[in-house]
């Protein structure tokens, strides 16, 4: 079982012609076994996948969806919306493959369980994703 990415909108490969393997290394980086999915889409789509998963309505930056337990291995699948995260990478002045990396990361942790529903949890979750960005060379993004 491996990282699967799928570049849905290409507004990614225009502003990143890295951009699987800027996802697919921090995917790597974030979990030791499992496989997943990667959905590089667009605004649109995460906003239907926000309304019929979550219930809420608009494009979010990440939606991370754990799979059931099964004998594959599959963690699950992650959808990230290109406007959301490239207007949120220039509204915090940051390269918007750093700001994909921590997302990625951020969202395969989903996968294997942490959340950031408290502080005690967010501060748990945020850590790791310090680790995991700084072994990418990825600037802290809660500094």
């Amino acid at each position: 079982m491996g990282i699967d990415i799928e570049i849905e909108d290409e507004a990614w490969s225009a502003a990143l012609p890295n951009a699987e393997a800027l996802a697919l290394e921090a995917a790597e980086a974030a979990t030791a076994e499992g496989g997943l999915a990667i959905l590089l889409t667009d605004d649109d789509t995460v906003a239907d996948l926000n309304l019929r998963f979550r219930g809420k309505s608009g494009p979010t930056n990440v939606l991370s969806f754990p799979a059931p337990e099964n004998r594959e291995g599959h963690l699950g699948d992650i959808a990230l919306a290109y406007g959301v995260c490239a207007r949120e990478a220039a509204e915090q002045g940051k390269p918007l493959a750093h700001h994909l990396q921590h997302l990625v990361a951020h969202g395969v942790l989903h996968l294997v369980g942490y959340d950031h529903q408290t502080e005690t949890e967010a501060a748990e979750m945020e850590a790791l994703e310090r680790r995991i960005l700084a072994g990418l060379d990825v600037p802290d993004p809660y500094a």
